[in-house]
């Protein structure tokens, strides 16, 4: 923390503009060395100069210059951001300089992990920064926004709060009993309060399940015998022809993925092998694959061919997924009609008719036509879910000690745990070994 660190905040490759971000105590003194233009120690905090890099008399580039002053920085430290031009060459060129004026070559995330460390952001605006990044919708956008203006930071405190005013007051009775003007903390004062945070944990759990959707995108398995249409499905979502499609049982053999934004929702698109009884190694070894897929998806499409009968196949493949949440879909709608099973939706991916209903089915199934990203009482990421998983059954625990009759002091033990838990959640109490993982999956000029 004490030293300087460099690196390329944008995509490394040919374009308009490369920035590289310098941040520590002597990141202006250093870069000053190498600049030729105003002198930077002297210009204005927030400032941007015009003058060029320059090392051993051999001028690199032309470039704007931005000086931050600590703490109005990012990193709460003093920062340079060198605007050079895009081209690889030059911007390794001037990467070069720097780092011959001492200043090392920044770790994964190690801006937003100095930040952290300096107070500036805590650890649930840190994780949305990358998931601002990583937002594929809408939706995800505005879910990764809502962790950076501090609104989901605000909630846990708001929950934390509520159980330290317990903790404390618990404390209070047990270690100062002369002090007659503090309210006498017994079970019975306590277990409403726990009620009503138990009941707003709960809430929030089960509104988060539809943000860790949007977050990640949803899971999303198409399955049905051969032939029936699955891959033309797929091909049609996505708008390209990114599965093989023919006559012939048994052309996909291996799971094909893509992903499409539909409705300002993530889906990740799975299409399977035809799933049936087959004596080709390798159309087994997919058909096992498809199985496995079902399992881990968050929802199904089950895809039938509304112009046939159903088979043994479909009757199986609709047994193997009626616990799954599912949607069935009669295909082949442009032709006439065999199928007198009870589908969801009824389409065609010939003409791609009804794929508008479709969407509104798989809004309604996974509860997203309720889900509403201004509203805060919901997390997305899985680590601040299963944090706050851990504090609800903390919650429970000492709720479970209270009907049990034991003595106040033991249930202070768990409302501790939960306090625990919900501080790890914005890194009020995070490890050393936590901090470094969270901060190593960012990219290098975060």
């Amino acid at each position: 923390m004490n030293d300087t660190i460099c690196a390329i905040a944008t995509p490394f490759g040919s374009g308009a503009i490369s920035i590289i971000r310098v941040s520590g105590k002597d990141a202006i003194e250093k870069v000053n060395k190498i600049f030729k233009g105003k002198n930077l120690c002297n210009v204005p905090s927030h400032s941007i100069v015009y003058g060029r890099i320059v090392l051993d008399d051999r001028m690199i580039d032309e470039v704007m210059v931005s000086v931050m002053k600590g703490p109005r920085s990012f990193t709460a430290e003093d920062s340079v951001e060198i605007n050079c031009h895009g081209g690889i060459f030059v911007t390794k060129e001037v990467l070069n300089a720097l780092l011959k004026q001492d200043i090392r070559l920044a770790e994964p995330g190690e801006f937003s992990k100095r930040a952290f460390l300096n107070g500036r952001i805590d650890l649930v605006q840190a994780e949305s920064i990358m998931d601002m990044i990583s937002a594929k919708s809408k939706m995800a956008l505005d879910i990764a926004n809502n962790g950076i203006s501090k609104k989901i930071s605000n909630m846990i405190k708001n929950l934390k709060d509520k159980v330290t005013d317990l903790i404390v007051n618990i404390d209070v009775n047990i270690d100062y009993p002369e002090y007659t003007d503090e309210v006498l903390m017994t079970n019975d004062l306590v277990l409403p309060i726990i009620n009503s945070l138990i009941d707003e944990m709960k809430n929030i759990l089960e509104k988060s399940k539809s943000g860790k959707l949007i977050r990640e995108g949803i899971k999303t398995s198409i399955v049905g015998r051969p032939n029936v249409g699955k891959s033309s499905l797929l091909n049609a979502l996505l708008e390209e022809e990114k599965a093989i499609v023919s006559d012939i049982p048994g052309t996909t053999r291996d799971l094909v993925e893509g992903y499409i934004n539909l409705g300002g929702v993530t889906l990740n698109l799975i299409d399977t092998a035809g799933i049936r009884d087959t004596s080709d190694v390798i159309e087994q070894i997919g058909v096992n694959r498809s199985k496995s897929s079902i399992d881990n998806s968050d929802i199904v499409l089950v895809v039938l061919d509304g112009s046939s009968k159903l088979t043994e196949e479909d009757l199986s493949i609709l047994e193997m997924t009626k616990d799954k949440k599912r949607i069935i879909i009669s295909n082949k709608n442009d032709l006439k009609q065999n199928n007198e099973y009870p589908a969801d939706i009824y389409l065609s991916t010939k003409n791609q008719t009804n794929f508008y209903e479709l969407e509104k089915k798989i809004k309604e199934i996974l509860e997203l036509n309720t889900f509403d990203q201004f509203e805060m009482n919901y997390l997305s990421n899985v680590r601040h879910i299963s944090l706050l998983e851990n504090a609800y059954r903390a919650l429970n625990d000492a709720l479970d000690a209270i009907n049990n009759g034991l003595e106040i002091d033991m249930v202070e033990i768990d409302l501790r745990q939960a306090f625990n838990y919900l501080g790890e959640i914005v890194g009020d109490n995070s490890t050393e070994f936590l901090v470094d993982t969270l901060f190593s999956r960012f990219c290098l000029g975060k």
